[in-house]
């Protein structure tokens, strides 16, 4: 008993939440510290899952991420091709404020148990009550928006669950660039998802005679689906284990405002999360606005009357999800090649790879709007590119996390981020065009050519707000190898710290 006393003196006080029964019947060899990373052929011998397992997980939770987005899309496809309840742009986000928030804190109380808890059993509960409360959502009246607002919150708050703890699963189970190339299919979908939830909420609605409740009848099989593949077929593997070569479970060893403390002083994070800010703010307001953009170009355009029917034309919430799929796959994966290529001889790749992508596309953006009224065929272009140019960078900003955050601080770094991006981005930027398009409007004679011009200067933000971002990740650039190493220290520590602990379990247990 002295000596465990002993090495309890000279060792952190960790977490109440250590799995003792796992730590005692860890092997001594396995507590040695190593400062080798695992190849990827050994990996499965460290986590316990062996590789075809991992790549079913990783097939799972990118199935559940298109899910996912497919639910969060199917509404801006719906409004593209449908006349429902048509209000002023700002009263229009109302919704989508509500679910943000919801996400957004919710994403804080995950973050911490995702470092703490079974993130499997969270990841289940959670979509489980995310595809029933869409299901419910389907069955409101038009006339109830308050149950519909409730509804959307509880919806947000589930996906938090999902969206917060997988890719740190993902990171448990892959090193160097099989790690990027997993993460790079889990995000690989989102571009498809939004994509699918344009075209399934403009043509289900379309099919079932205008009706949207239609709409959001798809996913929640889906949802259910995934849960049930999660249950079956999903192993969760130890927290941190192919970062060094042990098996240890490392559950965090600080209090929640300890971490977050330490992470608001880690500035490559801090500068990335602004910078997934300034992407999120874009892609929202693109992704919500776009379509309506388009209809009203078209009318323009071509002198066609504003919809009056309860189904409008389609045809561009159709086609910009076509771009949104194409665009983003080829952004994605030109992203992580790109990256992993410049990385071999340059560290700062990464960020720079982000950077390069976000200040590139700032000019295209502002193109797709200028030529909205002049030629259709040239604004689905420079959308194209700009979407291209901007999912560069969607797979490599989680990677630029797992490379300057502890393997204990995961869960919690990436609630963080989601909780800014959604703040400012999902539920800011929305509502933020809106208001602009209605303070343009305001004191004028309503017209066709108004209604146009508002959201066409209002959306001029966004090219603005990207460059903005490009500039937090070079800034990120200047700080990541030094936050890097400093990530390594600490993770080592914490190993180091966790050996002791058991070896002296081990003796005082023989």
């Amino acid at each position: 008993m002295t000596s465990l006393q002993e090495c309890a003196q000279t060792t952190p006080l960790l977490s109440d939440n250590v799995d003792e029964e796992k730590a005692i019947g860890t092997p001594p060899h396995e507590l040695e510290d190593t400062d080798e990373i695992p190849e990827p052929q050994d990996v499965h011998a460290l986590t316990g899952v062996s590789y075809i397992r991992s790549i079913i997980t990783v097939v799972i939770l990118s199935y559940i991420n298109l899910t996912n987005y497919m639910d969060r899309f199917t509404a801006a496809g719906r409004w593209g091709g449908v006349r429902f309840i048509r209000p002023l742009e700002g009263k229009v986000s109302i919704i989508r404020i509500l679910f943000a928030a919801s996400y957004m804190l919710c994403s804080l109380a995950f973050g911490y148990v995702g470092d703490r808890w079974n993130r499997k059993n969270i990841m289940c509960a959670g979509i489980s009550f995310w595809s029933i409360m869409i299901l419910c959502s389907s069955f409101i009246p038009n006339d109830y928006f308050l149950p519909l607002l409730l509804i959307k919150g509880l919806i947000g708050a589930a996906e938090a669950s999902f969206s917060t703890i997988a890719p740190s699963i993902i990171a448990d189970l892959f090193v160097a660039d099989q790690r990027s190339r997993m993460l790079a299919i889990f995000y690989f979908v989102v571009p498809v998802g939004c994509g699918l939830g344009y075209i399934i909420g403009s043509k289900v609605t379309s099919a079932a005679g205008g009706d949207w409740h239609w709409a959001f009848r798809v996913t929640p099989g889906m949802g259910l689906l995934a849960v049930l593949l999660m249950v079956f077929f999903l192993k969760e593997p130890p927290r941190g284990a192919t970062d060094k070569k042990k098996k240890i479970y490392l559950p965090s060893a600080n209090s929640w405002m300890s971490d977050v403390k330490k992470l608001f002083r880690n500035p490559s994070f801090m500068f990335s999360t602004l910078g997934v800010t300034a992407v999120t703010f874009v892609v929202s307001a693109i992704g919500l606005w776009c379509p309506s953009f388009l209809g009203r170009a078209r009318n323009i355009l071509y002198e066609k009357e504003p919809c009056q029917t309860a189904v409008c034309a389609i045809d561009d919430s159709l086609i910009f999800g076509a771009i949104t799929v194409f665009s983003g796959i080829l952004g994605v994966v030109a992203g992580v090649e790109i990256s992993k290529r410049y990385k071999k001889v340059n560290p700062r790749a990464d960020p720079i790879v982000c950077a390069c992508g976000m200040l590139m596309s700032a000019p295209f953006l502002f193109l797709a709007l200028i030529f909205g009224n002049i030629s259709l065929g040239a604004t689905y272009v420079f959308i194209f590119i700009a979407g291209t140019l901007l999912a560069l960078n969607w797979a490599i900003v989680t990677t630029i996390l797992l490379h300057v955050v502890p393997t204990t601080r995961r869960a919690t770094a990436q609630s963080m981020q989601i909780t800014v991006s959604n703040l400012l981005g999902v539920a800011g930027s929305p509502c933020l065009i809106g208001l602009i398009s209605d303070l343009i409007r305001r004191g004028y004679a309503e017209s066709d050519l108004l209604i146009f011009r508002s959201l066409e200067y209002a959306l001029m933000t966004c090219s603005f707000v990207v460059a903005i971002g490009g500039a937090f990740f070079l800034a990120t650039a200047h700080f990541i190898e030094k936050d890097h190493e400093k990530a390594e220290t600490e993770s080592e520590g914490t190993s180091r710290n966790m050996s002791i602990i058991l070896s002296c379990l081990l003796q005082n247990s023989n």
